[in-house]
Order: C-alpha cells, then sequence, then structure tokens
C-alpha cells in the first residue's frame, strides 16, 4: 500500500481544502495582488474539480551513444540535451535526501499538495506584499517539467511556466493525480531525471558527470547538496558570473543545514561537508561528430550521421530522424574497428601529414582510404589527412583554394580543417577519377558474356576504336573523332589474356574488349557493385551521371574501362570486397546493433545483402585481380603487376587493383583479402582538374600496409578459384600449323578454324622465306574466336630474342611509366 492510500481522513481533507480554496487562498498564496479578483473567484470550487486529471507524460530527450566494433569504446555522443535517465537505486540516499531537504521537506508526508505549506505561503505573501514563497511540492514541479516536456506547440511550452492561478491549480489537480498513480520513490526518480542543474546538464546522472566527472552512486554529501541546490537557479554557477557562483556554493551549504533539520545528516557530518574542498570541473559532454572521442574518428562519425538520416525508420522526414537520433536514448555499436581505424590514420598521416601550424605550407591534397568488411558492408575504417571540423572558410587557418576561380574569389580549401564527406561522399563531394581500378567492370562483364580468363586481345601500342569523341581532341586519333587510347610503354604490345592485361593494366586490351561487351554493360557491372556515380552533370565532368543512367548513352562510353568516372574510396574499396565476397553486394553500413530505450534491437541494422554477381563469375574476376598485387592465380597465368608489393607487405592472400589517371590527376589502389578490402585514393577534394600529377608514392603504402595492420592475428583465407573451365579456358581450339604459309593463306587457314587473325609487322629470324609466317602467338592451343597472332620471318634464318616483359600499367604506374622504380611506387 502506498504512503498516501493510508490515510483517508489526509486525502478528503487535501480535496475539500483545495477545492474550497482554490480560488482564493491557491491565489493568494501565488499572486496577492489577484486573491480578491474576479479571476480568483472564477478559479473556485466549481471549476476545480471539472480541471483534467489525467497528465499525459512525453518520455524526456535522452542522449545516444555511439560506440565501437567492440561494444566498450565510446565514440561520440549525440544529443539535443544532455540526459540519461537512470533507475533510482543507482541514486545514492544521500542525493535523494539532498533534494528533498532543498526543494519540498514534506515530500514523503502530504499527498500532492502541501495544504500547511499553502497556508503558510499565503501568509506570509499577504504579510510581504509581494510574492515571497510558492509552496509548489517537489511532484507540482514534476508535473511542471513533464507538461513542459509534452508540449507540442511553442505556446504550450509558455502555458505551463507562465505565472496565472490557472497553471497552479492545474498543477495542483495533476499533482493529486500523480500521486494516486505512482509511488513516492517512483515520483523522486523521475523529478531527479528530468530536473534541470545548469550547464547543460539534464537529470541527476549528466549533473554528476558535467560538474563531478563521477556517476550519481559516487556522490559525497557537499557534492550532492551542491547538485540539489543548482535546482532552483540552475543558472547561477557559470564561470562568467562570480556572484552566481557564489550564491550556488552557498546554497549548497544552505542544503546541508537544512539536511540536518530533515535529520539526514548530523550537524557534525554537515560540518565536516561545508569545510570540505569542492572540486567542481564543468566541463560539458561533448556532442556530434565534431566532437568525437578521437578527431580522427569524425569522418566515421559523420558517415554515421548521414545514414541515420537517410534511414525512413527514424522518421519521414530529415528533421524528425534528427530528432530520433539526439533524443532517443540509443545504445549504437558502430561498425568501426578500432584497430583498423587506428591504423588507417596512422599510415595516412606517415605518407601525406596533415597541416600543423608552423610546419610547411599546408598540403592541399587529400589521402584518403576507407575499408569494408566483404559479406557484411561493415565500414571498418574511415581515414585522411585531415581535422574533421567545422571548416569556417574565412578563417586563416584553411590554406587558399586550389581551384584558380575560387582562389580569384577569395574562398580559401578544405585543409587541414573540414565536415566535408571526402571519403563517402555526399553534398558537393562527387568522386574522384579512379583509374585502372575500373578495368574490374568489364573483365566481370566479359565473363558474363562468355568471354573466358584465357581470351587473348592483341594489344597494340596505338588502338582506333569505334567510340566516338570530340573531332582531333587530345583523346582522338589524331584527324578523327575516334577515341585513341595508347598503353603506357611500348613494351605492353602483343597478345595478352585478361590474367595478363589485367595485372600489367594494358589499356589497349581492356577497350577493344570493351567494344566487343558493350560499354554499358561494364556499367551496368558497375551500379551492380556498388558504383553511385555521384556526378551529375558537373562542369568537370557532363556525362558521368548521364552515360551511368542511359544505355544509349552508356554503350559509346568508350574511356568508361579506364576509369575517367568519378567515385569515392568507400564505393570502391565495396565493389572490390563483393568479388571477395563471391559477387554477394553488401550495402556499405556502419552500424552493427541499435538498441533503443526498452532494450529492443532495431532490424535497420542488420546487413543488406543481395547477389549481384554469379559466384562463379566473381571467382575468376578474383583470380585474375590477384595478378595487379604481386599474387599467384590460381592458374599461375599472371603476368607482371602494377602494384606488386603487395603481396610481399601483407603476407596473405591478396587481390587488388591500382589506378592512375590520364595526366596523373589521382592516383588509386584497391588492395584486399578475403576478410578486409582497402580502398585508397590520392587527389585534390577541391579542384579535380588539379595541374599537380600524382604518383603511387604515398597511397599504394597506406593502403598495403593499412591492409597488413588490419589483418595482424587473423588467418590468411584462400580465394576459392573458379571451378568452371569455361570461365577459365573456354572452348579450346587447336591452332593449326601455318610456319612458311604466305600470309594470305595462313589468314584463310586460321579464319576458317575460327580464329581472329592480327599481323605483326616487325619481321623476326627465322629460316622461312623472306615475309612468310614465322611463327604464330601464341602457339599449340587458345580460346576459340581468340587472337591469333602472326610474326612475319626475315628469311635470315636467326631466332628472335623476346622482348623483356614490361612493368608500368596503363593508368596504374603513374607519371613516367616504364620507368625504374621501387615496387611499392608502381601503380
Amino acid at each position: 500500500m502506498r504512503r498516501h492510500d493510508h490515510n483517508v481522513v489526509i486525502n478528503a481533507a487535501s480535496l475539500t481544502i483545495c477545492g474550497l480554496l482554490a480560488g482564493v487562498v491557491v491565489a493568494a498564496a501565488f499572486f496577492p495582488a489577484v486573491a480578491m479578483s474576479g479571476l480568483a473567484a472564477k478559479a473556485g470550487a466549481d471549476t476545480f474539480d471539472k480541471l483534467p486529471s489525467e497528465l499525459t507524460v512525453t518520455r524526456s530527450p535522452q542522449m545516444s551513444y555511439l560506440y565501437a566494433s567492440d561494444g566498450k569504446t565510446l565514440l561520440a555522443m549525440m544529443y539535443d540535451e544532455n540526459r540519461r535517465d537512470i533507475p533510482l537505486s543507482d541514486v545514492p540516499q544521500v542525493m535523494r535526501n539532498a533534494t528533498i531537504a532543498a526543494e519540498d521537506k514534506n515530500f514523503y508526508k502530504h499527498n500532492g499538495v502541501d495544504v500547511k505549506g499553502v497556508v503558510r505561503a499565503f501568509v506570509a505573501n499577504k504579510q510581504a506584499g509581494e510574492t515571497q514563497q510558492g509552496a509548489s511540492t517537489l511532484t507540482m514541479q514534476y508535473v511542471r517539467l513533464a507538461i513542459e516536456y509534452s508540449a507540442t506547440h511553442p505556446r504550450d511550452v509558455v502555458a505551463a511556466t507562465e505565472d496565472t492561478p490557472a497553471r497552479k491549480l492545474r498543477e495542483i489537480r495533476y499533482a493529486m493525480a500523480v500521486e494516486k498513480k505512482l509511488s513516492k520513490d517512483e515520483i523522486l526518480e523521475r523529478y531527479l531525471n528530468i530536473a534541470f542543474f545548469g550547464n547543460g546538464a539534464f537529470g541527476v546522472f549528466a549533473a554528476s558527470q558535467v560538474y563531478f566527472g563521477k556517476q550519481p552512486k559516487d556522490l559525497k554529501p557537499e557534492e550532492a547538496a551542491f547538485l540539489a541546490g543548482l535546482v532552483k537557479f540552475p543558472g547561477d554557477y557559470a564561470k562568467d558570473n562570480p556572484e552566481g557562483m557564489k550564491r550556488a556554493l552557498d546554497r549548497g551549504k544552505y542544503v546541508l543545514d537544512q539536511m540536518v533539520t530533515t535529520r539526514a545528516l548530523t550537524r557534525e557530518q554537515a560540518d565536516a561537508a561545508k569545510a570540505a574542498q569542492l572540486n567542481i570541473r564543468v566541463k560539458r559532454a561533448p556532442n556530434d561528430c565534431v566532437a568525437t572521442i578521437k578527431n580522427s574518428w569524425g569522418f566515421f562519425c559523420d558517415f554515421f550521421y548521414r545514414w541515420w538520416l537517410s534511414q525512413e525508420t527514424f522518421g519521414d522526414t530529415v528533421y524528425e530522424r534528427e530528432r530520433r537520433l539526439k533524443s532517443g536514448g540509443y545504445n549504437i555499436i558502430t561498425t568501426l574497428d578500432v584497430r583498423t581505424q587506428d591504423t588507417a590514420k596512422r599510415n595516412v598521416e606517415k605518407y601525406l601529414p596533415t597541416y600543423q601550424k608552423g610546419s610547411k605550407k599546408p598540403e592541399p591534397h587529400a589521402l584518403m582510404l576507407a575499408a569494408v568488411e566483404p559479406g557484411s558492408g561493415y565500414v571498418r575504417a574511415i581515414a585522411t589527412n585531415r581535422n574533421f571540423k567545422l571548416d569556417d572558410l574565412a578563417h586563416p587557418a584553411n590554406g587558399p583554394a586550389t581551384n584558380p576561380a575560387k582562389r580569384k574569389a577569395g574562398i580559401r580549401g578544405t585543409y587541414p580543417n573540414t565536415t566535408n564527406p571526402l571519403i563517402t561522399g555526399g553534398g558537393d563531394i562527387t568522386g574522384y577519377q579512379a583509374g585502372s581500378t575500373f578495368k574490374v567492370f568489364t573483365l566481370v562483364a566479359a565473363l558474363e558474356s562468355g568471354y573466358p580468363l584465357a581470351y587473348t586481345i592483341n594489344a597494340k601500342p596505338v588502338y582506333k576504336s569505334n567510340y566516338i569523341v570530340e573531332y582531333d581532341s587530345d583523346s582522338a586519333c589524331p584527324g578523327t573523332n575516334k577515341y585513341c587510347p595508347v598503353n603506357a610503354n611500348k613494351s605492353m604490345t602483343g597478345v595478352h589474356t585478361m590474367w595478363g592485361a589485367f595485372g600489367r593494366s594494358v589499356n589497349t586490351f581492356f577497350v577493344p574488349l570493351e567494344e566487343r561487351v558493350g560499354a554499358e554493360k561494364a556499367v551496368d557491372v558497375a551500379k551492380r557493385l556498388g558504383i553511385r556515380f555521384l556526378a551529375r552533370g558537373t562542369k568537370d565532368n557532363p556525362n558521368d551521371y548521364e552515360r551511368s543512367q542511359d544505355s544509349w548513352l552508356a554503350h559509346g562510353w568508350g574511356a568508361f574501362t579506364l576509369g575517367v568516372s568519378s567515385t569515392i574510396p568507400l564505393d570502391l574499396a565495396n565493389a572490390y570486397a563483393t568479388l571477395a565476397a563471391d559477387g554477394k553486394y553488401c550495402e556499405p553500413i556502419p552500424v552493427q546493433e541499435i538498441v533503443d530505450h526498452t532494450g529492443a534491437k532495431l532490424d535497420v541494422a542488420k546487413p543488406r545483402c543481395h547477389q549481384a554477381v554469379k559466384t562463379q563469375i566473381a571467382r575468376a574476376a578474383i583470380d585474375a585481380a590477384r595478378c595487379p598485387v604481386g599474387d599467384r592465380s590460381a592458374t599461375s597465368r599472371c603476368e607482371g603487376a602494377t602494384a606488386g608489393a603487395t603481396k610481399g607487405i601483407v603476407n596473405k592472400p591478396v587481390a587488388g587493383k591500382s589506378g592512375t589517371t590520364d595526366g596523373s590527376k589521382t592516383a588509386a589502389l584497391v588492395a584486399m583479402t578475403k576478410q578486409i578490402a582497402v580502398g585508397g585514393i590520392i587527389a585534390d577534394p577541391d579542384w579535380a582538374q588539379t595541374s599537380f600529377n600524382f604518383t603511387h608514392n604515398e597511397v599504394n603504402p597506406a593502403v598495403m600496409y593499412t591492409l597488413r595492420d588490419a589483418m595482424r592475428g587473423k588467418k590468411g583465407i584462400q580465394f576459392t578459384p573458379p571451378e568452371d573451365p569455361k570461365l577459365i579456358s573456354g572452348d579450346q581450339r587447336s591452332i593449326p600449323d601455318v610456319t612458311c604459309k604466305s600470309v594470305g593463306d595462313a589468314r584463310a587457314i586460321l579464319e576458317r578454324a575460327g580464329f581472329v587473325v592480327e599481323v605483326n609487322d616487325t619481321k623476326i629470324g627465322s629460316t622461312c622465306p623472306d615475309g612468310t609466317v614465322a611463327e604464330t602467338e601464341p602457339s599449340g592451343r587458345t580460346i576459340k574466336g581468340g587472337v591469333v597472332m602472326l610474326r612475319l620471318s626475315d628469311g635470315k634464318g636467326i631466332s628472335p630474342t623476346p622482348p623483356p616483359p614490361g612493368r608500368g600499367g596503363p593508368g596504374g604506374g603513374g607519371p613516367g611509366h616504364g620507368r625504374l622504380c621501387p615496387p611499392i611506387c608502381i601503380g
């Protein structure tokens, strides 16, 4: 039985007194000037019983917490009000006693309305001639705060706090109803969780943290009394208000004296508490992504924040979703892996440090990494050489814009401080060209179209395609409107399989392959693997978005396979991760688990996956993707490696691809194991058409060592090779012997056998007559429909010396392809 139910006489007396004196005593107690006015008379006994008694209480705003994937490491807090509700059992008795002594010494004796207090206030106010005492009980204070928090319109907030007899009468009515419904301890618990303590602290949990940096259970008597005293004047204790600070400290001592009156403390205990030193710190809880526990986690936090605002689960509008996040009291376990994140940031800083005041001039180049887990889409790391801070573009801390037009207009760059989502995209960040990393989409499209890995094409030094470009432009064959790609160096000339062409990144292999497959199919593969094509008809990239949407336009997108489309490190890493997961695409997400204030887990945090590419196709693509990073394919048919140092550094089974754009305006590398994919791009986010030539000297090692460090302690898992022989070798046919035959006869024989015939005009030493066929490349067997190259004899009877294998890669070697260079810098 609750305490207030045991005394019917007291209940009846409260109702009688409140009803009969509501219009006079109550009004006089709070508003002596209107005690005998018509307003007081109208608020009398006849209307009191008609006042609503059912109090609608909306849950007060609660802080949401973001944790790392371990569920323990705190990343950030999100809130409109710094508050976290706790049960009364977590509030020490000394804090409860201090609150009662400060606000309502008769709390456990009355039934919501302290009749004696009302009469006492009436007498005191009448003698004073003005309002001196209010006689609000702790329950009435809770009612007022509850009404304020439940208000849905600003005018309701005003009505909940305005000084009118009507408001007081409503509070009395509600307070008596609340006392019938809730126990005293339940009321006290709710009050302690809803009260404002100043300095952004709502509720006793936040107050303990803000003022003393501790849990409520650890509060000492002097600390509890100080906090309890703040509720009456929460704005007093501020560093810029010395007088207010003194009042707050004095009130804390007053509360200690009142605790003696209520027998919560002895006089000796109170005096000792008064003499104790209060170590008040006033440290507000960090809020939002600009105040993550580590600044380097800010970009990941921002990715989470943008993701949350895009989820309809949390509301119909962005405003509603943000309110849910900052007031819903969620515990959110994110996908960020602290070790992977920290090593990614460490490697970024090692190879391209964030500008620090006092060092050399600010570096506008951004080295950006994203790490994604194959098979789940969990984003494990996001790192760049920037500080995540609100960037005031007029502030001299940031360097000048690299874009000449912006610089002329006085606009500063986004370095070293920015909140732009450089790695994950959004706003005006539409991405960066990733070069030959896009060749994988043509490779997958070719496999889906029936072209096996053993398919051969004679890669010429310059390839005149059928793709239409601007007449006589830089990308056109001289005097034509035909797209005319070239290789990085002449050593790439010759017949290649997909393994060799992908490993060495041969442009004049992949453009004709794209022609045969259809560029629109390569674009479709990119979409299925998660490339979002964020650029929408920008000046720098007018056709990026339009071509990706319209297949008839994409069909003529000859340069697509060479990576002229904009992308971001996150999408690039996830596209390759999809292949590592046997073709299962998973949306890149920042959450593993979301628990609401009731303890329920939300389904929105579950991975969102579907099969984007057939398993065998994905495995065949990975078999080729092992070549560029120095690993061995399951068939051991790799030839060359544009980022060959990767395998030795990671020391696990790896796959991936490097890429450099035309003019070396960006450089990129994706490297992955079965467990994690790391995508990196170095670019100028403020000016896509930068005049700077990027190399792989920063991005390659940053990606490689991040992957290595992320894999420490993890067992290497071998990639599963494709089982379908048609994807590997296709329909193999014997090549007829045409040695010493004329070119015409040899061509006729080979074409009847189902091969495509090419002629290499450079003659080689042979005993065959001059101008006849000395040999074929390849010899023996090749794929049906594959290229057979005729090598012609010089008639001198000397065997040729094969040329040394090339090392560079198109879109993958950086400026100065073919130069001698440590393996780590080769694209």
